[in-house]
């Protein structure tokens, strides 16, 4: 039995799975939701509560947990995530290992997925991968020459700080960032700019009426508006899968991976990124590298999280 924890700035989850040759089994999950009005101790105990329920009396053989960054997955220590206020210097591994008397690990959420999409997703089979996780945010995790590359103090695979171009959406605190063009909130911020554009001429697109704010625009409403035909959505995301390619070119020049695994936004829109995404990466990097590198959605989905806490158990 294999125990994982997957920590989030509003929801926790605790995941039961078991080995079925290579693969995993998902048997047993709960949400609960995170509570920053009770101290990190107290919420880590009611987690293991949960656990303690769902174990029935069992030891698990292994335990891994999934947390955003900053941490230090060595020493198993959470050091004050932005979305985890008051979560400074906690040692979440010292705690399980004494709780149950098995050895448990620690990654931040990037690399758990990366793991969890090379063990058991589209990298699977693969020796060189990286996985971009495109959502809320753009974080890498790094899988090179069979392992998980963390760096030396677990920032590797920061490539949405990447500066692509001097101006842009901001993202990681930095405007034109590789973030800030490819993210939810990137997406958002550029089709609102691209909407007050068109507005100036007293065209609306779909996805924007008159009055509302940059918080009504979403990157599902813009996709779903290009879906539909509209001009600015599909240039929106036209500018976004070019920025794609621009940022995906550089780390198939630096790192020569034979797979990368997009999730989230790429995975449910990609019919909107992939023209642009190819035609900068065939015009931007090196066409040996580009030859033997295959550009796929994610595949666990939903269920990515559980299967990130579980893998991390299994590093």
């Amino acid at each position: 039995m294999i125990l994982g924890l997957d920590i989030g700035g509003t929801k926790c989850a605790v995941i039961l799975a078991e080995r079925l040759g290579e693969n995993i089994k998902i048997i047993d999950k709960r949400k609960i939701p995170t509570d920053l009005s009770v101290s990190p101790k107290e919420m880590i105990d009611t987690l293991i509560k949960h656990a303690d329920d769902m174990l029935k009396g069992a030891i698990p053989e292994r335990i891994g947990v999934s947390c955003g960054g900053p941490l230090n997955s060595v020493t198993g220590i959470i050091e004050g995530p932005p979305n985890l206020p008051g979560w400074e210097n906690v040692k979440i591994i010292e705690i399980l290992e004494k709780h149950y008397g098995v050895k448990a690990k620690l990654q931040n959420d990037a690399n758990a997925c990366a793991v969890a999409e090379w063990k058991f997703g589209a990298g699977k089979g693969t020796k060189n991968m990286i996985f971009l996780t495109f959502g809320t945010g753009l974080g890498a995790g790094l899988i090179l020459d069979g392992k998980l590359y963390s760096g030396t103090n677990d920032n590797a695979g920061e490539a949405g700080h990447i500066r692509l171009n001097n101006f842009g959406p901001v993202g990681f605190g930095k405007a034109g960032s590789f973030e800030g063009f490819c993210s939810g909130g990137g997406l958002a911020q550029l089709g609102y700019i691209k909407a007050l554009e068109k507005a100036q001429t007293g065209v609306y697109p779909m996805y924007f009426k008159k009055g509302l704010a940059l918080s009504d625009i979403t990157a599902k409403t813009i996709a779903d508006a290009a879906d539909n035909g509209d001009e600015t959505a599909k240039e929106v995301y036209r500018i976004c899968g070019e920025q794609l390619g621009k940022g995906l070119s550089v780390l198939i020049d630096i790192l020569n991976p034979e797979r990368i695994v997009i999730g989230s936004i790429f995975a449910r829109s990609e019919n909107l990124l992939r023209e642009g995404m190819e035609r900068v990466i065939n015009k931007e990097a090196l066409p040996s590298a580009v030859k033997c590198c295959k550009i796929v959605s994610a595949e666990l989905g939903e269920q990515i999280g559980d299967y990130a806490a579980v893998a991390t158990a299994l590093l």
